[in-house]
């Protein structure tokens, strides 16, 4: 048998699991395929001018109509009315003003714009295209489930938008301009991927003059959020994504401890009172949404 009927063959030996065993096995797949990536400069993209003035508002439509903040401290989006919101005929914030956003963020070429205008963008950006991908798969309660590919684990390799002629992906955006660029840890509580465990869609639209506000904002908030950081006895739980990106927060887990420990006061209390703890992981891929999608 060559190697193109054995994958076959393996692929149709999996879909006849039951869905819960097939739902782990995508999941330990995502978990491992999701710790690579590494920050490596897309040069390209490594250019900025002076000009100011990309219009977001948009995109804050959409969020101040269809974002909002839960009992529980997770931002949710109410996927289902976003969708529906056009065939209803219902205003501003809907389906086509997404599109309309994405599609003019992509007329763009951000390497004419200042840095603080390029940050904004490319998160902005990648957090709206999120969204449309979300709305793209109906029925999926969670983004490993979504993508292109046949048995795909996650969008985030797919081809999502053209900018100044180049097809970029989301891995692209996080991963090749805005961490090599700014390479500023605060990224990852920004940029969103639509599941319970990330750090919450901000409700304003990052704009240039209130980024460090916006940065910092979310930081405290997922630090100080138990999916972010935990603790029963001297077990600390934290998010997977102090596992995944840990060179981005220090060199070892205990730099990450040190880290974490400036924002969380009960972590810092533990370490002084108790010394050593014991760290687990975590992280919730379910949809981030108000209602089943």
């Amino acid at each position: 048998m060559n190697l193109f009927k054995l994958s076959r063959e393996l692929l149709r030996l999996i879909q006849r699991l039951p869905s819960p065993l097939i739902g782990l096995i995508t999941l330990c797949i995502a978990v491992s395929a999701h710790a690579a990536p590494k920050a490596e400069l897309w040069p390209i993209w490594d250019q900025a001018g002076e000009q100011t003035g990309i219009d977001h508002s948009q995109w804050q439509a959409v969020l101040n109509t269809h974002v909002s903040s839960d009992a529980d401290g997770v931002n949710k989006v109410n996927y289902a009315a976003l969708r529906e919101g056009d065939r209803k005929g219902e205003g501003k914030g809907n389906r086509s003003n997404l599109d309309q956003y994405i599609a003019y963020l992509s007329s763009l070429d951000p390497r004419v714009y200042t840095r603080d205008e390029q940050m904004a963008y490319w998160i902005n950006f990648y957090n709206a295209l999120t969204i449309q991908l979300v709305l793209n798969y109906p029925k999926k309660g969670s983004i490993l489930r979504m993508g292109q590919r046949f048995f795909s684990i996650g969008p985030w390799d797919d081809a999502v938008a053209t900018v100044a002629g180049e097809s970029v992906t989301l891995n692209d955006i996080e991963h090749r301009i805005l961490r090599p660029i700014w390479q500023d840890h605060r990224i990852h509580y920004a940029v969103n991927c639509a599941s319970i465990g990330c750090p919450n869609l901000a409700q304003q639209a990052y704009q240039p003059n209130t980024l460090e506000a916006q940065l910092a904002a979310a930081e405290s908030s997922y630090l100080t959020h138990p999916r972010g950081v935990s603790i029963d006895k001297r077990t600390v739980t934290l998010s997977t994504i102090f596992k995944w990106y840990r060179s981005d927060f220090g060199a070892t887990e205990s730099d990450v401890l040190d880290y974490v420990s400036e924002h969380h006061a009960g972590l810092r209390t533990l370490r002084e009172d108790e010394g050593r703890v014991k760290v687990r992981y975590d992280y919730d891929w379910a949809l981030n949404a108000t209602h089943p999608n």
